[in-house]
């Protein structure tokens, strides 16, 4: 459990991925393949699994292959266990992910300081929650001093940027994956 080579493979991202690369909707996809839209769509969402000669028509649409868009696809997990290195304590700063793959969530534990003066700005909202250590988010406008186990929720397009302020930090960043069209984008 957990390995992602023993899982099925989601193809559904990676049929998303290519369609939005060659900058094509929906309907000319299916005009191309012959499949329907909601088929489509629901083949992107992982709701349906095509069989092999739909893949084959959605790669043929998508000028590739099925074996390219099989090798560009996401294992199914449903269960994923990362755990914690079993190394020498951290003496700088790190970024460890804490979900694997191409998935709608994305998680990161970030331990010590990164570059504070770098400001972020995320299409999807996020959560930054403080495991250890203390914090200081300036978000529009405003510091905010976070302590161990506080946490600050962002809205999708708002630029920030933190910095810890204690040694061995460590925060947690859980946000909507950037591929995934959570919100409009903003100005």
């Amino acid at each position: 459990m957990g390995d992602h080579k023993e899982q099925p493979l989601r193809v559904g991202a990676a049929v998303r991925r290519r369609r939005r690369a060659l900058d094509l909707t929906l309907a000319v996809v299916a005009e191309r393949s012959g499949l329907s839209v909601p088929f489509l769509s629901q083949v992107e969402n992982d709701r349906a699994r095509p069989s092999r000669s739909s893949l084959e028509k959605v790669a043929d649409a998508l000028r590739t292959t099925a074996v390219e868009l099989l090798a560009a696809a996401d294992p199914a997990c449903s269960v994923d266990v990362v755990r914690a290195e079993q190394a020498e304590p951290v003496t700088g700063p790190r970024v460890r992910s804490l979900v694997r793959g191409h998935h709608q969530m994305q998680a990161s534990e970030f331990t010590g300081d990164h570059e504070a003066g770098r400001e972020f700005q995320h299409r999807n909202d996020q959560l930054l929650y403080v495991a250890d250590g203390a914090v200081e988010i300036e978000a529009e406008g405003r510091v905010h001093r976070l302590g161990r186990a506080d946490s600050l929720y962002l809205t999708g397009g708002v630029r920030h940027r933190w910095r810890a302020t204690e040694p061995d930090t460590r925060v947690l960043v859980v946000a909507v994956s950037e591929h995934i069209e959570a919100v409009e984008d903003r100005p």
